[in-house]
């Protein structure tokens, strides 16, 4: 008789599986990683065999059989995967296996739906361009990788400026990769706004190419999964999610934007893509390259580094101008008149300029003159967000929108008064004074619909001259040769937030802004508004010197103990009972301080702002022993979870908070 150990997958943290099934004669063929469908309790449930054995704890005549197998199982290596990331991140198994399921394997598919086009192995363009010798000389520390030569290391940083040519250098060591049967995984931050590197990896590779990403039907989804799996396709691109991507044969793992936050998964479990991608390269065997222009001060630190120090086309860095908005006229508006006038020259000139402003919206505060009324969301503690466009007031955290409101409900007043500029309002105020030059804006409003951030993007490419208004999303990889101008409003905003990652997020933001202009032969140039001019990120912003910020930064994070000199976890509890709140939370600080390991500083519970109507409240710890930390906390969060007086009470672990 043979038993499948299996994980099933439900909601439930406080439920310890894996549970023995007794396999039929017909399921014989049932390996790690079989999806199955089981009795579980009263209901069915769908779940992952995670181990096989020849004997149970119980005797057959009290094993159940499961149900019926599902056509497309998860390979043995995701399984582990799977498993080590529910561990690593205090999940449970069931919601790390998740991960690794095919896409949409809950769901009954249509077997007719359209399929994702690939460009045929001799349809792929351009031939590889001519490599810099630093591109080549990178490649080949790659290569040396790939092949096991025991000098080489396994991860290296690839550390390039804006306009370096790291994406050639991906695909060079991509093509090696696939020369010695290898495949190979390549992320992005977010695959809406990386159509430029697709493309390339589409021309280039054609069919042995494959794309995981949201904007994907579900059925589309399955289909470019299937091929990896199957073994159809050998490259996989994709954001975050496609750190579990199916592809045989691994070699390869590219990381490109290594900094950016969104590989940060926010729901549980909390994973990074990047910590995964390490993990699944060591136990594959396989080579990792993480790239960008301003790296993390862990990556800076742990990685051998792969230096190009310089753009492909041979132009110098665009000269950046810092506008210290202290003294500016309050009159003039969000927009400094030296800003202003590098737009007006952009539009005589014909060019192409990107404005950033980390604010969605119009105006992100509205309150009445008269008797100083605040308009926020009913069901969050923060301010309601002017959305003009729509005439609507909206909150940016649980959604909640009503109507503009014409007078206060205090006092009857029309003295209304909006403060602060969003995307919007930069948008009406650039496409009035510049007008006839075409204003485009790129926020999550604007690209909310399927395929929206590539046809905005399509679209400023196409034109012949024009303003790209938007958040974050403007300074992310994209490569226009015709941007002239690159603009931030506000640019310390980002340093006003009780975060001691504060500090590099804003020299990335600047950082990468500052790399999109200057890319062609009109060369370019940057301005930085903001309040705090003298702010270390934004000095060597300024002056595209990450080594020179990285060096305080490393230093400052060691003097005050922050990460990659320690490790940082968060748990959020969260309830519509305050009492209740106040009582779990209390129990869970009094659990940790006796079993957390020696040395680990335990701050909390400290009250955060109320979200969608639940009031929360966080711990954090800050620990030398990242293992026994994370083991504490984990049986202390499952042991006050399977307390039934306190099922209102929602629990949540970020490891490596972001």
């Amino acid at each position: 008789m043979t038993i499948a150990k299996v994980e099933p997958l439900t909601t439930a943290r406080a439920l310890r599986g894996p549970f023995d099934y007794r396999l039929p004669a017909a399921m014989a063929g049932l390996e790690v990683g079989s999806v199955v469908r089981i009795p579980f309790g009263r209901q069915r449930a769908l779940g992952v065999v995670v181990e096989l054995a020849e004997t149970s704890e119980l005797p057959p005549e009290r094993l159940a059989e499961p149900i019926e197998a599902l056509e497309s199982g998860v390979p043995a290596e995701l399984v582990l995967l799977g498993l080590w990331v529910a561990r690593e991140y205090c999940s449970t198994p069931s919601r790390g296996l998740r991960l690794t399921l095919p896409p949409g394997v809950e769901v009954r598919r249509r077997r007719s739906r359209p399929r994702v086009e690939h460009a045929a192995v001799g349809d792929a363009a351009a031939t590889a361009p001519e490599l810099l010798p630093e591109q080549e000389r990178a490649v080949e520390r790659i290569v040396a990788s790939l092949d096991g030569e025991a000098e080489a290391p396994r991860s290296v940083l690839l550390h390039g400026v804006t306009g370096s040519g790291k994406t050639e250098v991906y695909l060079a060591a991509v093509e090696a990769a696939l020369g010695r049967g290898r495949g190979a995984i390549v992320l992005v931050p977010e695959i809406g706004l990386a159509p430029q590197v697709v493309a390339r990896f589409r021309a280039r590779l054609g069919d042995r190419f494959a794309v995981l990403h949201s904007a994907l039907t579900p059925g589309q989804r399955y289909d470019e999964w299937k091929r990896l799996r199957d073994g159809e396709a050998s490259v996989c691109v994709g954001p975050r999610s496609a750190v579990f991507a199916p592809v045989r044969e691994l070699g390869l793992i590219v990381i490109d934007e290594e900094h950016d936050p969104s590989y940060k998964q926010e729901g549980d479990p909390c994973y990074d893509a990047r910590a995964v991608a390490r993990r699944r390269a060591g136990e594959c065997g396989a080579t990792l390259v993480a790239g960008t222009a301003t790296p993390r001060p862990e990556s800076w630190l742990e990685l051998p580094r792969l230096e190009l120090p310089r753009r492909v086309d041979g132009r110098r860095m665009p000269p950046v101008e810092v506008l210290d908005m202290r003294g500016a006229d309050p009159r003039s508006g969000p927009l400094h008149p030296q800003t202003w006038e590098a737009l007006e020259r952009v539009r005589r000139e014909g060019g192409k300029a990107i404005v950033m402003v980390n604010r969605r919206g119009f105006s992100p505060w509205l309150s009445c003159r008269s008797c100083g009324h605040h308009w926020g969301c009913p069901n969050c503690d923060v301010s309601s967000i002017v959305h003009r466009n729509a005439g609507r007031l909206v909150c940016h955290h649980c959604a909640h929108s009503e109507p503009l409101p014409r007078t206060c409900p205090r006092c009857d007043s029309t003295t209304l008064s909006q403060a602060g500029a969003g995307t919007e309002q930069i948008e009406a105020l650039l496409a009035t004074r510049l007008e006839p030059m075409p204003v485009f804006r790129l926020d999550s409003d604007a690209a909310a619909g399927r395929g929206a951030h590539a046809r905005i993007l399509a679209e400023f490419a196409a034109a012949e001259g024009g303003a790209l208004v938007g958040t974050q999303m403007v300074a992310k990889g994209h490569d226009f040769p015709e941007v002239t101008l690159s603009a931030i409003v506000d640019a310390d905003a980002t340093l006003r937030f009780p975060d001691f990652r504060a500090g590099e997020r804003t020299f990335a933001m600047v950082a990468q802004l500052a790399g999109r202009s200057g890319r062609g032969e009109a060369g370019g140039e940057v301005i930085v508004q903001t309040l705090a001019p003298q702010a270390a990120s934004i000095a060597h912003a300024a002056q595209h010197d990450s080594t020179g910020f990285l060096a305080g930064e490393v230093e400052r994070r060691r003097a005050l103990r922050y990460p990659p000199f320690s490790h940082l976890a968060r748990v959020v509890l969260r309830s519509q009972s305050e009492p209740r709140l106040d009582q779990a939370a209390s129990r869970l600080a009094a659990t940790l301080a006796e079993t957390l390991p020696g040395g680990t500083d335990l701050l909390g519970p400290a009250p955060m702002f109320r979200v969608r109507n639940r009031h929360r409240r966080r711990l954090l710890t800050k620990a030398d022993d990242r293992e026994g930390t994370v083991a504490a906390i984990g049986d202390a969060v499952e042991r006050l979870a399977a307390d039934r007086t306190l099922r209102d009470v929602a629990i949540g672990v970020d490891v490596d908070p972001q």
